[in-house]
């Protein structure tokens, strides 16, 4: 029986499903479940639409952040790239530039206080 790869409900991470009956495994570690189930229990107290997820403003902050970043390095590349004749040179500068942006982005962790069932 082959082993079925799933991704965790809480921090999207993919994690190998424990075979056997009963419901399928929906989080990687039992900390994920119980972050889970505070988080939606928060969400029903705050009254939270099934669309609504809460967050810190720090994180909110720092996701915006990376995210305006990223956005501005791929313009930048566009235009960088898309003038003239590009050597080998301005591809390899680009995708140094686009690296940067997305690592600021992969250090972001965001880890909702409440998530809207």
């Amino acid at each position: 029986m082959a082993e079925r790869i799933r991704h965790c409900a809480w921090c999207g991470g993919a994690f190998k499903a424990a075979p056997g009956p009963g419901r399928p495994q929906r989080y990687c570690r039992k900390s994920h479940r119980q972050r889970a189930y505070e988080a939606r229990r928060e969400a029903k107290r705050r009254a939270l639409g099934p669309d609504e997820v809460l967050i810190t403003r720090r994180t909110w902050e720092h996701l915006r952040d990376a995210l305006i970043r990223l956005e501005a390095a791929a313009e930048d590349v566009a235009i960088d790239i898309g003038q003239g004749r590009p050597t080998k040179t301005d591809y390899v500068e680009a995708l140094g530039h686009l690296s940067a942006a997305v690592r600021d982005l992969q250090d972001v962790v965001v880890e909702p206080t409440a998530i809207g069932d």
